[in-house]
């Protein structure tokens, strides 16, 4: 007779039975895309870094003239007709850039054309830092409201409006300014009585800039210090307000 053979408890509970096509299939290998089929993804779309080939990454971020299809996409709502700015005068960027989920996002920003090359190379050198904006389209997602978009920690540049309780034309207008994670790097303005106007209003948690939190413009921050390496004046600096946000040339 076969002695009988005991199993204790712990081996048991060691012992995990394997159920039938249990096993985990390996995962399959994430295509690399094609610049024309990057270029054809909508800006806000989110790429694995693995799709992009090294050398594809310079050729992704680019400028054009305004096409038919980006005119069509912001003709009264961000642009205007008027005397003071052509739309040829404007440039359509596409760059990349980190989300704040650590993913390539695919950007967009339209800007005048003399500052251009400006913005590819820092955005080209804050994409390679690995630096994080949150999100990247065009303002007329937002139907142009600047509100709406900051309010969204939406980086954007230009918007034909005026200058928030003035009549006078924000630099947006002109595209030579631009905004970086609104929410987070809010435009306040200190009244004599103490009052304080904050824009966008959910950035109140960041308006006191003695605070540390995450995605905080200052002088010690890789954003300002390309952006004024560049030429551009910071809000951040100005004295009768401050717009932590915007840089403008």
């Amino acid at each position: 007779n076969m002695p009988e053979i005991l199993f204790s408890d712990s081996f048991a509970a060691q012992s995990p039975i394997v159920e039938k096509d249990s096993f985990v299939k390996p995962e399959e290998a994430v295509p690399v895309l094609g610049f024309s089929e990057m270029e054809a993804m909508e800006a806000g779309s989110i790429l694995d870094s693995s799709q992009i080939e090294a050398e594809m990454e310079d050729r992704l971020f680019y400028s054009q003239e305004v096409s038919g299809e980006v005119s069509e996409r912001i003709s009264g709502i961000s642009y205007q007709e008027n005397e003071t700015i052509s739309l040829e005068e404007l440039r359509y960027v596409r760059v990349l850039h980190y989300g704040f989920d650590g993913r390539v996002h695919i950007g967009e920003l339209l800007v005048n054309q003399s500052i251009t090359n400006d913005i590819l190379e820092i955005m080209s050198e804050l994409y390679k830092n690995k630096y994080p904006i949150e999100r990247m389209v065009l303002v007329d997602e937002y139907g142009g409201d600047d509100e709406q978009s900051m309010s969204d920690n939406n980086t954007s540049a230009f918007n034909y409006r005026q200058i928030a309780g003035s009549n006078r034309l924000s630099n947006h207008s002109m595209g030579i300014a631009i905004d970086i994670n609104p929410r987070y790097n809010p435009y306040v303005k200190t009244y004599d009585d103490g009052q304080m106007r904050i824009s966008p209003a959910n950035a109140t948690d960041y308006a006191d800039r003695t605070q540390d939190f995450p995605y905080k413009i200052d002088e010690n921050d890789l954003c300002y210090r390309l952006f004024t390496e560049h030429g551009f004046t910071w809000g951040g600096s100005w004295n009768s307000v401050k717009d932590y946000q915007h840089f403008e040339k």
